[in-house]
């Protein structure tokens, strides 16, 4: 039988990335190898997200690049999926008529139905229903997807927030949870495959299961924490109005839930964060990083903020300023308001002008720029325990380590990474360290990295009781 390839491009966030893999896993029975070549490709896929307009803009641009490979190649297949998608229904194919397939962000399971149909009828396929059940599959092995080391899974979709810059309600549909058994069984399937660390996607996995009357996120939590041979959880998103105090009390006892929260603060402002819709005072916010810190003293705290929201002065974008410097933020991802399709900021007067939203990234960017090189200069000398995910980039001209000793790479619970070479060879673990757990000492502060050196014999293979070292 003929190979037959799939290229697939991802724009956007990490729910995106868990999306493409469950594709990818979907078309394999169909035959469809991955190619990392649109021009071997016999269907190219793009996975879009809608939420700032330049990945949009993105996506349109990608799309519009495919034309001179279809008149090459006219039995190939073009799709797009994801939030633009979703969005622009069958506008996309005015706009590209070179694309045969538009699949809404409910319409994954279909997606080998309508590939078999196109490639057979050659015809345009276009699916944007919703559905208010998530179907659940039987997991298999998950030998498609990228990575042994760390994955994301999915534990519910939609939201139910209508922050009135956001167009998730209206791309992704209303909120609904997975059931718990179905992610602790596709989570043990990681695991079982080399998985070492989950990372559990939600648009607020805060209200997991509210509407369903299943467990608690704090619970699911607890079931995950349990399986064996898994080293590490993560989650993504937390909504500030949510987050409860059995969450903040897992911190304390969950051993392999990180050290790290990603709390999307948006604003410091209490008029933008009341425009925003956001539900939460400056106040309550600061009142959750103080219990957050009481709770786990360490915690790596990150977040999110829109500059120049409609109506936003320069008053309201000092106070996100001060709250920043309050807070210390590790880390934070910052963006340009954009008015986006459906939200009802969209409508707000007193847009800010381009010029001004420019300006503010940038004092934010720098702002941020100095604390976090600050928290990473206080842990030169501390010793961190950190997840190996692959062999590091290629040196620069800076690196702190001048040899030609292969270097390698990992995250620290708190999210940071960091590079490490060996002194002497490393144990062999047929010749790869990826998924184990190593004990670094940190010699140097970079302004987006940590890089140090192993402690002797801290290499290990398993973070349970009993666990065997090896000298490094």
């Amino acid at each position: 039988m003929k190979s037959k390839y799939l290229h697939i491009q991802t724009i956007g966030c990490q729910m995106n990335v868990y999306d493409s893999e469950r594709i990818i896993e979907g078309l394999a029975p169909l035959g469809y190898q991955v190619t990392d070549s649109p021009a071997q490709a016999d269907v190219i896929l793009l996975n879009t997200c809608a939420i700032r307009e330049k990945a949009e803009q993105k996506a349109f641009s990608y799309l519009g690049r495919l034309a001179k490979l279809k008149e090459k190649k006219p039995s190939l297949i073009i799709g797009i999926g994801g939030c633009v998608a979703q969005q622009e229904g069958e506008r996309i194919i005015r706009r590209v008529p070179h694309v045969d397939l538009v699949f809404g962000t409910h319409a994954i399971e279909r997606l080998p139905d309508m590939i078999r149909r196109i490639a057979r009828m050659r015809c345009r396929v276009i699916d944007v229903e919703m559905s208010e059940t998530i179907r659940e599959s039987v997991p298999g092995a998950p030998s498609h997807r990228s990575g042994p080391t760390a994955r994301f899974v999915t534990i519910m979709r939609g939201c139910d927030n209508f922050c009135a810059y956001c167009v998730v309600p209206y791309v992704r549909g209303r909120e609904t949870s997975r059931d718990p058994d179905a992610v602790v069984e596709e989570i043990k399937c990681l695991t079982a495959a080399g998985t070492r660390e989950v990372t559990l996607l939600g648009q607020n996995v805060n209200s997991y299961g509210r509407k369903e009357g299943l467990c608690s996120f704090p619970r699911l939590l607890e079931k995950i924490n349990a399986i064996e041979g898994l080293f590490r959880i993560r989650f993504t998103t937390s909504h500030p109005k949510d987050i409860s105090d059995e969450l903040i009390q897992a911190y304390k006892d969950l051993e392999k839930l990180c050290h790290h929260i990603h709390l999307p603060v948006q604003s410091g402002s209490d008029r933008v964060l009341k425009r925003m819709n956001r539900r939460y005072t400056r106040e309550r916010y600061l009142e959750k990083i103080d219990s957050l810190r009481r709770a786990c003293p360490d915690i790596a705290i990150t977040s999110d903020f829109i500059v120049g929201f409609p109506g936003e002065t320069e008053d309201d974008f000092q106070d996100t300023q001060d709250l920043i410097r309050r807070v210390r933020f590790d880390s934070v991802f910052a963006f340009k308001y954009s008015d986006r399709p459906n939200a009802p900021a969209s409508g707000f007067s007193n847009k800010v002008a381009e010029t001004e939203k420019a300006d503010r990234l940038r004092r934010l960017f720098e702002l941020q720029a100095e604390i976090t090189m600050e928290k990473n200069e206080e842990l030169v000398g501390a010793i961190e325990t950190v997840l190996v995910e692959g062999e590091s980039k290629k040196q620069t001209a800076d690196d702190p380590d001048p040899s030609d000793r292969m270097q390698w790479t990992g995250r620290t619970s708190s999210n940071r990474i960091v590079n490490f070479s060996f002194e002497k060879d490393p144990p062999c673990f047929g010749d790869n360290l990826v998924g184990t757990l190593v004990d670094v000492d940190i010699k140097k502060a970079l302004p987006h990295s940590l890089w140090g050196r192993p402690v002797e014999g801290s290499v290990r293979s398993t973070c349970m009781k009993g666990a065997s070292s090896y000298a490094a």
